[in-house]
């Protein structure tokens, strides 16, 4: 008999499966049109990865977290809830908001949402008349993100995030010229730092293809003012894209860069 090939991705619930999150996760499997996988109450989900299915989408009451082999990821504020914090207290030192001059009222797209750090600043520097849009590339990321998204209590002074699963290169060629106020790239940096597990897991799911400078000058087509890119200290990333880094702290392992949009 010839082994059945995995799934390479599913829905299934947490070992709470009472009524609601059954329904719950249904409803996430349909949203994102994957098969949905009944589990009995208190069966293990580790015999399933990598025979039945190569990573799952398990609901519960934390959210939305995504399992493979080697360990989890689920949503979670992170720093970003900690500079949300710091903005509304009135200190405007984020370095991506200082980099990107945003105001309230701006659009932003952001072609790297990843778990949406950046885009959560930004929907609070917007402001609720404001609009932030975030490009995944990766499914399980962008499921993960926009279901995260959903379950987070922005506040009334943010405005909502619009998830799309795309490829930013692709979306960008689509849109129509000065859509956005600020274009914005944060791609996965080529050596990663140490980090925890989870983290791990994350990259092995995230898009690894360099920021192309045919991108990039997509992105100044669509962008009103500016193109942000974020990239790594002692790498020439962004001086390979003719993009000058901004000053920033000697202690810090990210650097900032920008290019104005085309005229």
């Amino acid at each position: 008999m010839l082994a059945m090939t995995p799934l390479p991705l599913a829905v299934t619930t947490s070992t709470k499966t009472d009524v609601a999150t059954v329904r719950e996760a249904r409803a996430v499997a349909q949203r994102w049109n994957l098969p949905f996988l009944s589990r009995r109450s208190s069966e293990g989900i580790a015999p399933w990865l990598g025979t039945k299915v190569d990573a799952l989408l398990v609901v519960g009451g934390d959210g939305v977290t995504l399992w493979e082999p080697q360990g989890s990821f689920g949503f979670h504020a992170g720093m970003a809830h900690l500079r949300r914090m710091r903005l509304r207290q009135g200190q405007r030192d984020d370095a991506f908001l200082k980099v990107a001059e945003i105001v309230p009222g701006d659009a932003v797209l952001d072609c790297t949402l990843g778990l949406a750090q950046d885009a959560l600043v930004a929907s609070l520097a917007v402001g609720p008349t404001g609009r932030v849009v975030g490009l995944e590339k990766s499914l399980p990321l962008c499921i993960v993100a926009a279901e995260g998204l959903q379950r987070y209590d922005r506040g009334a002074d943010s405005c909502a995030i619009e998830v799309i699963h795309a490829d930013a290169h692709a979306h960008l060629k689509s849109l129509p010229a000065k859509s956005f106020d600020v274009v914005f790239f944060d791609p996965m940096f080529a050596k990663p730092k140490k980090a925890q597990p989870a983290f791990d897991v994350l990259r092995r799911f995230a898009e690894h293809a360099p920021l192309t400078p045919e991108a990039v000058e997509e992105g100044r087509r669509v962008a009103r003012r500016w193109v942000v890119v974020k990239g790594a200290r002692h790498t020439d990333d962004l001086r390979k894209l003719g993009i000058e880094p901004a000053p920033t702290s000697r202690f810090s392992d990210v650097i900032w860069g920008r290019l104005p949009a085309t005229p």
